[in-house]
């Protein structure tokens, strides 16, 4: 079967062909990778699903496996969601660890200090900062970012704020998305939906091998 087809059980995924020690040594290891993908592309599909009829895009988080995040976010894109930045090098995220840092806990330095980073930055450079709260939205747009980020808001304020950003920048939503909520999130008018447990928690697919032997 060919990436991003779905199947029932007992579907014949792959065949393979070997001697019985090459594929009996392989057999672990490429059924772990086999399962877990399924089960991320399959868990993707899912928010898919859930998120038709809206302009939100599904998309991964950077919590992935350790060595496996090429393999998982092409499994993402399997099951129709989209990839987040890669690594930090890909774009600029201010998340409210750094807000607090870089503010010492004076919102009134957040829009000149978001001004000053945002100036280092190449013209090619994505920005994008996260908010938790409602009045930290009109200081950050007014830094001029490409994304907003509204980390854990409630679906009341979610639709306040992508009223209140009105345009101004691409609207990302965060925090407390599972298959219960995320259809109104998505219909809250959020561009964006980023879903962590998309690759951090999903249950492995139950996937086998069987073997048959030929002479020779």
């Amino acid at each position: 079967m060919a990436d991003g087809e779905t199947f029932d059980a007992g579907t014949q995924l792959a065949r393979v062909s070997g001697t019985a020690r090459s594929v009996l040594l392989a057999e672990r290891v490429a059924l772990n990778l086999v399962q877990r993908m399924s089960a991320i592309a399959t868990k993707t599909a899912e928010y898919v699903r859930l998120a038709e009829g809206t302009r939100a895009r599904i998309t991964d988080t950077r919590k992935t496996t350790p060595g496996l995040r090429i393999l998982e976010r092409f499994a993402v894109r399997c099951g129709g969601g989209s990839n987040h930045r890669y690594s930090l090098s890909d774009a600029v995220l201010a998340k409210d660890n750094h807000l607090a840092v870089m503010t010492g806990g004076d919102p009134e330095k957040l829009t000149g200090l978001l001004l000053a980073a945002k100036a280092q930055l190449g013209h090619t450079t994505h920005f994008e900062v996260e908010v938790d709260s409602m009045d930290q939205i009109e200081p950050v747009l007014a830094a001029g970012v490409d994304t907003i980020m509204l980390d854990n808001f409630s679906i009341d304020k979610l639709r306040a704020g992508v009223a209140l950003v009105a345009g101004r920048a691409r609207v990302e939503a965060s925090g407390n998305v599972n298959t219960g909520t995320v259809a109104a999130i998505a219909a809250a008018g959020v561009d964006v939906i980023s879903i962590g447990a998309l690759t951090h928690t999903v249950a492995a697919l139950d996937l086998g091998l069987d073997v048959e032997l030929t002479a020779g």
